[in-house]
């Protein structure tokens, strides 16, 4: 430990790397009941930590390897490192990447002029190719995680948190995919102030460091999920796997939603958007947080980078709320007859809507998809699923199932063949607590509701298709409703894709 102190103390990092701040996150503070503060290496000039360890390793190779140029294998942000550090330094530098690597982070090493070359669909087949390129070629290998100088690098974070925060402090946040990070700042905390907790942090499709920690040897998992793709490796280092081993005191897995939680409430404390494995580090601390309500001193989290891709928000946001336990997702079974929708959104009261899919089908039952707004975290679905069971309903709590949250909320329905005198109607309406069942109450309960998509996204105004079945005598009827209803709507019984994936 004390070398790894040294070679901290050592490193070469600020000729390009800036010493970022340690922002208090005053949302989550508050929420959590203790001071939580955030250390912002999305700051840094490639908008992640990784610059660290790269420009110490690279700035201290002998001259023959720099005219012979470098090479290294990564998901991105080490990638983006390397080829700043190779820049500066004037060095050639070759970039294996895998092709599943989000575009942003490509773009941004072809800009920096590295090399790029894309190989394999994870960070352990380019890494692969990369070592077979490096012999081939006479280049060095610069490794991402697995090299002291690497670790080093890394390990001046945990200077700079000593440094900022001199108070008492509980325990640090480490996201972890093959530990140089974590490594090098539990050397340097554990070596200045053994008392504070050192924690890594790990996506739970993807904790190589957990298996290898359990099993007392490093491990190679089957497979690992990518959302996270700047910690997605299926081995820990050698060298890092003995660091922490030795140095850390625990580890946390954290799933999807808790890692999209993360990454809006980094938002919403600073306005910036974390990548995923950015907001790793804060997932897990909220998990901590709630195991141990008794703390002494602050929970610091690393947010390691911010090379988000921009079609990943829309993910990130669908999933925040059910990350946060603020989303309730339910199947309810409701009565297959006219007035029995409405009855249904009634029970529910002034509970905020923020989902309701229905289509027709043949039979007595009707089964709707149901997203509620829960009042807080710690809520979840007990008291509603309750409720609804006591009133007679069937209900199933689907808030935790994987593929109705990814797949089977945008599939409810299809064609009802024995469907007739179906319209079809988009609305706007304000949207506000209760505009659902005003809507409902103005429509009345005469027509039956044959098809029902709505969602709440936060915005101003919600939108909702709805089909009802309405005889071609009582149309005038139902059209003088629309028109004292007040909502603009648009008819959409004749539009192309309801023929083709929804008439019968």
């Amino acid at each position: 430990m004390l070398d790894y102190v040294r070679k901290i103390l050592d490193a070469r990092v600020y000729d390009v790397a800036v010493q970022t701040p340690l922002d208090r996150m005053a949302r989550v503070s508050a929420r959590l009941g203790g001071e939580v503060l955030l250390k912002r290496e999305d700051l840094q000039p490639i908008f992640s930590f990784k610059i660290r360890g790269a420009y110490n390793r690279i700035a201290r190779l002998p001259t023959e390897a720099r005219e012979a140029g470098i090479i290294c294998a990564s998901a991105g942000n080490h990638a983006q490192g390397v080829a700043l550090a190779a820049e500066r330094l004037g060095i050639k530098a070759t970039v294996v990447m895998p092709v599943t690597t989000p575009p942003i982070k490509v773009e941004a090493v072809r800009a920096l002029g590295g090399a790029i070359v894309l190989h394999g669909d994870t960070f352990d087949d380019a890494y692969a190719h990369a070592l077979d390129l490096a012999g081939t070629r006479g280049l060095t290998f610069v490794h991402p995680y697995d090299d002291p100088d690497v670790i080093a690098g890394q390990g001046t974070i945990g200077l700079e948190i000593l440094h900022q925060h001199p108070g008492p402090i509980e325990a640090i946040f480490l996201p972890i995919g093959g530990g140089g990070l974590a490594a090098g700042v539990a050397a340097y905390v554990k070596f200045l102030r053994p008392e504070v907790k050192v924690i890594g942090v790990e996506p739970a499709d993807a904790a190589s460091m957990t298996a290898a920690l359990k099993a007392g040897e490093r491990v190679i998992l089957d497979r690992v999920g990518l959302f996270a793709d700047g910690v997605a490796v299926r081995q820990a280092g050698a060298e890092t796997f003995r660091l922490c081993r030795e140095l850390l005191d625990g580890t946390i897995t954290a799933d999807t939603d808790e890692m999209c939680a993360a990454v809006k409430d980094i938002f919403e404390d600073t306005r910036v958007m974390a990548e995923p494995a950015g907001a790793l580090a804060l997932a897990g601390l909220k998990t901590y947080a709630a195991r141990q309500p008794e703390r002494q001193g602050a929970l610091i989290a690393v947010n390691s980078g911010a090379n988000l891709n921009f079609d990943r928000l829309r993910h990130v946001a669908e999933r925040a709320e059910v990350g946060e336990a603020r989303e309730i997702l339910l199947g309810v079974t409701i009565p297959e007859e006219p007035g029995s929708y409405r009855r249904f959104v009634q029970v529910l009261g002034d509970r905020t809507i923020t989902e309701f899919n229905y289509r027709y089908a043949e039979g007595r039952d009707a089964h709707v998809f149901v997203g509620l707004k829960s009042a807080s975290a710690n809520t979840g679905p007990g008291p509603i699923v309750a409720e609804l069971t006591r009133l007679g309903y069937a209900v199933a709590d689907i808030s935790a199932d994987e593929t109705a949250k990814l797949h089977v909320r945008y599939m409810v329905g299809g064609r009802a063949p024995s469907l007739r005198d179906e319209i079809i109607l988009r609305f706007e309406f304000p949207e506000r607590p209760g505009a659902l069942l005003k809507f409902l109450d103005g429509v009345g309960t005469g027509w039956n509701i044959t098809l029902f998509h709505y969602r709440n996204h936060g915005a101003d105004y919600g939108r909702v298709l709805v089909g009802l079945q309405v005889p071609a005598g009582e149309r005038a009827l139902f059209d003088e409703r629309l028109r004292s209803l007040g909502y603009p709507y648009e008819d959409e019984t004749n539009n192309a894709a309801y023929k083709l994936f929804l008439n019968s």
